[in-house]
């Protein structure tokens, strides 16, 4: 599927985005805009930032799987 149709299915999730350049980045998929992907992203601390990416420099978008181990870690 082409990854302009996952969108609508991924908003509000967490994404993992390949970009065309080769790098790649992560977040939470808020929507679009203007043919622009936006997308919450941690920065530091308590600290996230609305990033914007051009609809031209995403190869890929694709949701986090889930975790497979459910029980407690102690």
């Amino acid at each position: 599927m082409p990854w302009q149709q996952k969108i609508r299915y991924l908003i509000g999730q967490p994404v993992g985005i390949s970009l065309t350049n080769g790098q790649g980045t992560s977040g939470v998929l808020c929507g679009t805009s203007g043919r622009k992907l936006l997308v919450i992203e941690y920065l530091y601390q308590a600290q996230f930032t609305l990033k914007q990416y051009d609809f031209y420099m995403i190869q890929d978008i694709n949701g986090f799987p889930p975790c497979q181990n459910q029980q407690p870690l102690y």
